[in-house]
């Protein structure tokens, strides 16, 4: 009986050790959101200040202020913080090995903040993967495609690819290319193709609209247009102009080749 009081005695400290542990982390996990979120509202509310920064900024809060919860933590059960770095340096090592590609991925994260190839908002392609960036913290970029598909990729990924920001600039050229019939006019096409653009109100008139006939195909004859507008019309104002030029090709005439098949039957 004595040695059953004596083991609830010897638990009794750790029970109570173990629950102000708890409380710490989550009192620390709710601190953490909240402070992290006012950062992010503050500096988001600069307007000369863009989101990706306030972001960034609230991630590193949190993660700073849950490394402090940590460690006091560690202090409730008797590990002084001298400890603790005295234990972490010599675990540096092993630390840094099993954890080097999250240690990778915290300092690409830090070298995408810096020198800033991509914002919030933007529309980029990461080494193949294209979509809406909605969020860069330590570790990740958040995406999301334009069919709402959400793609989380490692901030060391990201960095270590080719980037490609769609809306990097204000504005893009739409190229174009329309085949018309070997006995069509040419340069009827061409300024029907110009006229269409013309009557866009989202076409730029400088740099100034482009049409050249730049190949001759097995069954057609080939125009680019090059068509400058700012970056938020480029799709609505391709997919325009695409149907403009068809209608306006079927109302004067331009045919617009398309493969044949033909089938030769022989005789018996």
């Amino acid at each position: 009986m004595d040695t059953m009081v004596d083991q609830v005695g010897q638990f009794g400290p750790v029970a109570i050790s173990a629950f102000k542990a708890l409380v710490v982390l989550i009192l620390g996990w709710i601190v953490a959101g909240a402070v992290s979120g006012f950062v992010r509202r503050r500096v988001n509310a600069n307007p000369e200040i863009d989101k990706t920064l306030g972001n960034f900024a609230a991630s590193v809060v949190r993660w700073v202020i849950l490394l402090m919860v940590l460690v006091a933590v560690l202090g409730i059960f008797g590990i002084e913080a001298t400890s603790l770095v005295a234990m972490l340096g010599a675990a540096t090592l092993a630390i840094g090995l099993a954890l080097q590609g999250t240690l990778s991925d915290l300092a690409a994260g830090f070298m995408l903040i810096l020198f800033r190839p991509y914002k919030i908002g933007q529309y980029v392609d990461l080494g193949g993967t294209a979509g809406t960036v909605v969020d860069l913290n330590l570790f990740v970029t958040e995406m999301v495609t334009p069919d709402n598909v959400q793609i989380i990729i490692p901030n060391g990924q990201a960095w270590g690819s080719i980037i490609t920001n769609f809306s990097a600039h204000d504005t893009r050229r739409v190229d174009l290319v329309f085949g018309i019939d070997y006995g069509d006019d040419a340069n009827k096409a061409r300024e029907i193709i110009l006229n269409v653009a013309a009557a866009d109100d989202r076409v730029l008139k400088e740099p100034e609209s482009w049409v050249r006939v730049t190949n001759l195909g097995d069954s057609s004859v080939d125009l680019t247009a090059r068509i400058w507008c700012n970056a938020a019309d480029y799709w609505e104002l391709k997919f325009a102009l695409t149907q403009g030029v068809k209608e306006a090709f079927d109302a004067e005439g331009i045919s617009i080749p398309y493969p044949h098949t033909v089938e030769i039957k022989k005789e018996a």
